[in-house]
């Protein structure tokens, strides 16, 4: 039998006084004696009474609710933005509600109107994979709650945005592995809708004619930067006529997967092909070898983004004018790939 929760009414019914003088005596409002505030709180105390904050602040027109979707929260670099999120939002004085779209457009949809029903003041939002319309999001521009995303954008969309410098990533990458002697880079490459993909592509472009080196398409695997996308990835790359002899992936997921296949083909890294992924999850530093990888400055992005929505909440038109916040990335140069002279060197 599910427990009744108590209510102000609950005590005033028993203890035969108004609502507002209970309401009054739980805040210790000086109009009520202290005679009166002892009894009630002695009752709310027996009775287990909660104050339902969340009525409360409805009464007065705020939520103090804060939503956040994310794809999901396996992995380093979610769970990190989560926690970035939270800090800011709880010195503000917001709670936060965390729903995971499981990478599900649909799954993502149905958030949407879980937050709204919730009537939350603002909506953090990373999207899902399979996401390729904004139609979702305009049922929170019409309501004029303010509307930030983080990390995934729709590419084109004008919108309220906290993102990693994707380009300068990729390009980093790419050029530490040209900078180490490589000059066959093959490109795990993820879904082009999608603005971190597709600027760490154009990053991996960039540094490639940088070089003067051509651009060669059969180099480039398009997939959806899972593990196993990964695995399927370096089988294919391995079964070319030429096979590369470095990988730059756009995830540390699928870069993972490449180097459990090597591995499984007794192929070593990097002295047979160097590996950089780009997030850099906490796996990436317990590997074997070690993973180079793109650090995304993650929870300084969760925090970012809520004072980004702190500031469109200051608005009082409602319509909430885009800006983008955009952080630097920055490279963790590990095992992986290694100067690929130096190692020539060493096998001899």
């Amino acid at each position: 039998m599910a427990r009744t929760r108590t209510s102000i009414s609950d005590l005033a019914q028993q203890l035969g006084i108004s609502i507002s003088t209970v309401s009054r005596a739980l805040a210790d409002h000086p109009s009520i004696s202290d005679a009166t505030k002892k009894k009630v709180w002695k009752l709310a105390k027996a009775l287990h009474y909660q104050p339902n904050h969340m009525a409360a602040g409805l009464r007065k027109g705020r939520s103090n609710l804060l939503g956040v979707i994310v794809p999901h929260i396996d992995g380093h670099f979610f769970t990190m933005v989560v926690k970035g999120i939270e800090a800011v939002a709880a010195k503000a004085g917001y709670n936060v509600l965390i729903c995971q779209s499981n990478e599900d457009v649909a799954h993502e949809q149905k958030n949407i109107e879980t937050l709204l029903n919730a009537q939350v003041e603002g909506i953090l939002v990373s999207l899902a994979r399979t996401t390729r319309t904004f139609t979702h999001f305009e049922k929170v521009r019409m309501q004029q709650i303010p509307l930030v995303f983080f990390d995934r954008v729709l590419e084109g969309l004008d919108v309220s945005a906290v993102v990693i410098d994707d380009r300068e990533g990729g390009y980093q990458a790419t050029k530490h592995l040209l900078e180490q002697g490589y000059r066959r880079v093959a490109h795990f490459s993820g879904p082009q809708h999608l603005n971190i993909y597709k600027n760490r592509r154009q990053g991996y472009l960039d540094a490639l004619h940088e070089y003067n080196l051509p651009v060669v398409e059969e180099l480039i695997f398009n997939c959806n930067m899972a593990l196993e996308d990964g695995e399927r990835g370096i089988e294919y790359l391995l079964a070319l006529p030429e096979p590369p002899d470095a990988v730059f992936s756009a995830s540390d997921f699928s870069v993972v997967g490449a180097l459990q296949l090597l591995k499984q083909r007794g192929l070593r890294v990097p002295q047979d092909i160097a590996l950089v992924g780009f997030s850099n999850e906490t796996f990436t530093s317990f590997t074997d070898p070690l993973l180079t990888s793109v650090d995304q400055r993650c929870e300084q992005m969760g925090q970012a983004a809520v004072r980004l929505f702190l500031e469109m909440r200051e608005e009082n038109d409602g319509l909430y004018s885009p800006r983008r916040v955009v952080l630097q990335p920055d490279l963790m140069v590990r095992a992986s790939s290694g100067i690929k002279q130096q190692l020539e060197v060493e096998a001899d």
